[in-house]
């Protein structure tokens, strides 16, 4: 959490659905649509040869080995405004029941009630606060891993009627994924922190939560759990300290053959890759260069799309929720269990400490994209994103409301952009009206020009990116469960780079085949189109 914090990380040591049928299963063979592009009259002279130049190394570049830059200062930022619409926790009181499969061994996901009202959460004192750094967790000492164990057995030890405990802990991820909230003022509607814009921020809150309260039960407020540092060649294996079953880090419900030595698989749908240790490392590496760069280059497509008070959930993931968020999950979920659990499915993968050493590296990645570009990948500015509050519990079992605003990181610098930066539009392939079943697993890759997507590798110029869904469930018994399991999304691909790649920045229409992966025949899309986004 390094803008609350004053936490840094340590780098590491070294298909297509014909558009008049919304309603076309995706459970047949790969079929392509020819997509009319929107008119953009904008050339790019003399940027282009320069462009053309760097173009042959640009999937060589390996994120995530340097330092995310210490010294990361929080800011709160007031930016109210009359008639907005951020999404708000109400009393935790009003929550009810989760949509939890059959086979799960949660009885409740709702927090131990509060006998006072929430206190709005307030920066700590940066001189008095010890500072926190979140190792990589492959690179370790023995002191440490005992530490992390003495603090998670610490968890595990308090009952689970107190919010410190691992088992109130590991709820809350369940709580805000599986319906058991609705925004306040909207009792009818599901409240989801997933597959939009709040994914980040909620995410970033909930560790840091977490991280105090191990710390406080260990009496080492300077303590910072782990980050996985699976976008690195040496960070591509579940690391060891979770691997050992004397360990409490240990969760018997994982992929057993996902265990060290194998390497992770961040596009993984479900089947193993034939590759050698060297493909699936380069495989790995193209992966995070296409969802953290070519795919993310303004903040409305990193950090996903708008969800305001009073909209219907999953308004649509940025890239990296989508991958490798999800196929990680879903990689160390044990396919042997009912659901996927733990890993596997939202409701359940609290419960296996990997998942905050996964999450760690998720929050590392919103610090790693900000400093690719400093001129462009700004956090968001909308009220309503920067008011969106959560209700958590501190190291005190104090409940506290947090709003995303007080975990956005203010540059040291500021940069100016020219005009020509700012008057500069992306061109944005959208696949609307996704429909899938919560707790359905499923993948489909997309692909623009491309006459045999089985010859396209992972870092072919012709994948333009994917879709992923992870298992969870629904809203609870207050109205908005009634619409069934399903949910409807969508999907937003930036092209501008892939089409100087394809050499298709001219042409007046491209082809967009999507190829089910995982899933197959459970998947409805409703339409593809091409839309300018700032």
């Amino acid at each position: 959490m390094a803008s609350m914090s004053h936490l840094i990380a340590k780098p590491a040591p070294a298909a297509t659905f014909p558009l008049s049928s919304p309603r076309t299963s995706s459970g047949f063979r790969p079929r392509r649509v020819t997509v009319q592009r929107v008119s953009c009259a904008s050339p790019r002279g003399g940027e282009r040869s320069e462009q053309e130049a760097q173009k042959h190394d640009r999937r060589d570049v390996l994120l995530g080995l340097g330092a995310l830059g210490a010294n990361a200062t929080a800011t709160l930022m007031s930016a109210r405004r009359a008639g907005a619409n951020p999404i708000a926790t109400p009393d935790i009181s009003s929550c009810g029941p989760a949509d939890l499969p059959p086979s799960a061994n949660v009885l409740t996901c709702c927090p131990p009630p509060s006998n006072a009202l929430p206190v709005d959460f307030t920066l700590p004192d940066a001189t008095t606060l010890p500072l926190r750094t979140r190792p990589a967790a492959h690179s370790v000492t023995a002191d440490y891993v005992a530490k992390f164990n003495a603090g998670i057995a610490a968890m595990k030890a308090l009952p689970a009627d107190d919010p410190r405990s691992f088992a109130a802990q590991a709820s809350v991820h369940c709580a805000y994924c599986d319906g058991s909230y609705s925004p306040e003022g909207f009792p009818g509607v599901e409240l989801q922190v997933h597959n939009s814009w709040l994914f980040f921020p909620f995410h970033r809150c909930y560790l840091y939560f977490f991280e105090r309260i191990l710390g406080s039960l260990i009496g080492d407020p300077s303590f910072a759990v782990p980050f996985w540092n699976w976008d690195a060649p040496d960070g591509m294996r579940m690391p060891a300290m979770y691997a050992d079953p004397s360990s409490q880090l240990f969760d018997p419900r994982r992929d057993g053959r996902h265990a060290p030595p194998r390497l992770i698989n961040l596009d993984y749908n479900g089947r193993e890759p034939r590759f050698t240790d060297k493909q699936q490392v380069d495989h790995n590496l193209r992966v995070m260069y296409r969802q953290m760069v070519s795919l993310s280059p303004t903040p409305s497509l990193f950090f996903g799309s708008a969800y305001r008070a009073g909209d219907e959930p999953n308004q649509g993931p940025g890239p990296v929720e989508n991958i490798p968020h999800g196929p990680v999950h879903i990689w160390c979920g044990d396919p042997n269990q009912p659901d996927g659990e733990d890993m596997g499915n939202f409701y359940s993968a609290g419960f296996d400490p990997l998942f905050y050493a996964h999450h760690a590296n998720i929050d590392r990645m919103w610090s790693v994209w900000k400093g690719l570009d400093a001129r462009s990948h700004t956090d968001l500015t909308d009220p309503d994103w920067l008011d969106a509050s959560f209700l958590l519990y501190d190291e005190t079992s104090k409940l506290v409301r947090i709003r995303a605003t007080s975990v956005t990181v203010k540059r040291p610098v500021a940069v100016q952009r020219s005009k020509a930066e700012k008057a500069s539009k992306e061109e944005v392939l959208v696949i609307d009206g996704i429909e899938v079943d919560r707790d359905v697993a499923a993948k489909f890759d997309v692909f623009v020009n491309t006459e045999d997507h089985a010859a396209v590798g992972s870092g072919g110029r012709e994948l333009a990116g994917s879709f992923v869904n992870v298992p969870h469930g629904h809203g609870h018994g207050h109205g908005h469960g009634k619409k069934g399991r399903g949910i409807k999304t969508k999907l937003r691909l930036a092209l501008n780079e892939q089409l100087e790649d394809l050499k298709a920045e001219g042409d007046e229409s491209v082809v967009v085949t999507l190829v089910p992966r995982q899933g197959k025949g459970k998947v409805k899309v409703g339409g593809v189109k091409i839309e300018l986004m700032h």
